[in-house]
């Protein structure tokens, strides 16, 4: 990481060297162990079908952008944590990886249906960047494009130290940056949504 890169909230609660690896095994011995870990993927899959494009943003060691192209999406991760994306890159050579801070992100394409952020990225963002990330990743979503994002609202579903980003705030960055609120769930299992939760994942739309 540069000096004239934002830095992540990720990057002071992770733990430091070897982060990525102890995030992934965490992951490996759930699905060993017979637990869904693709709730994310099969979200997804319920808004669009492949072959649309979808960009994983925020992706940490490609879970989710892994299955996504194992069920025959194109599939972009971008993460910002250089460690996060080698480990990527080792287990799946076939998803296309890329090392980028999200509210800087300027990528090739910018044909995207759907954008996924998952696993906490929202308020591990840098702080004071939650509005130039939502703007760069609308800016890569087709007109009429999803933006989904499942994050923690409260110390229960967050990593220790790790602030909330109110709902409040995340819808706002969204209607700045030309998305429209389509509807909130309180799990990737469409589980229904009750104000004060602890856990939403939302969908909003880029307008046409």
């Amino acid at each position: 990481m540069t000096e004239m890169e934002p830095r992540t909230r990720w990057s002071e609660v992770s733990g430091g060297p070897g982060a990525a690896s102890a995030y992934q095994q965490r992951f490996d011995d759930l699905a060993a162990s017979g637990v869904d870990i693709h709730g994310e993927a099969s979200f997804v899959a319920s808004l669009v079908a492949p072959p649309v494009r979808v960009l994983d943003a925020g992706c940490g060691t490609g879970r989710v952008a892994t299955q996504l192209t194992a069920l025959g999406y194109p599939c972009v991760g971008v993460d910002a944590d250089a460690e996060m994306v080698d480990v990527a890159e080792q287990r799946d050579p076939a998803t296309t990886w890329v090392r980028q801070d999200l509210s800087r992100m300027q990528l090739r394409s910018q044909a995207f249906e759907l954008a996924v952020l998952a696993g906490n990225v929202v308020p591990l963002l840098a702080p004071g960047t939650l509005l130039a990330a939502v703007q760069r990743i609308a800016a890569h979503l087709q007109p009429g494009g999803f933006l989904v994002a499942g994050f923690g609202l409260d110390a229960a579903h967050l990593p220790d130290g790790c602030p909330v980003t109110p709902l409040v705030d995340y819808d706002r960055a969204c209607e700045v940056a030309g998305l429209s609120f389509l509807r909130r769930y309180a799990t990737w299992e469409k589980t229904p949504w009750v104000d004060g939760g602890g856990y939403a994942v939302s969908v909003h739309r880029l307008n046409d």
